[in-house]
């Protein structure tokens, strides 16, 4: 038996490029191979027929999973501070069809 504690882990310093520019998606398509999970972003707006990819991410299944838990921490700590974020049960209606107008009666 050793008396020596874990390691904690280092700090990882990133470096964020002042010129580093924000990409707005609202679509997301996911597809794997055994040894990688590519995420492809991008925005589909009214009227355009064909969204274009604006980002491609491409991580290893284990980095993909870690990915998934520190998406659901984050959220799980938004939700306590904001409230619960309710999805729509229709979502896939609500982004991809044409709102009806209301009826007339």
């Amino acid at each position: 038996m050793s008396d020596k504690s874990p390691a904690s882990p280092l700090p990882v310093e990133i470096e964020i490029p002042a010129n580093l520019e924000a990409i707005y998606t609202n679509f997301a398509l996911i597809i794997h191979s055994p040894a990688e999970v590519v995420l492809d972003f991008a925005r589909i707006m009214p009227g355009m027929p064909k969204p274009k990819v604006c980002a491609r991410l491409v991580m290893s299944p284990m980095n993909a999973k870690m990915l998934l838990r520190l998406l659901q921490d984050n959220l799980a700590r938004y939700e306590a501070q904001y409230g619960q974020i309710v999805l729509p049960t229709n979502l896939a209606d609500m982004l991809f069809r044409p709102p009806r107008p209301p009826s007339e009666g």
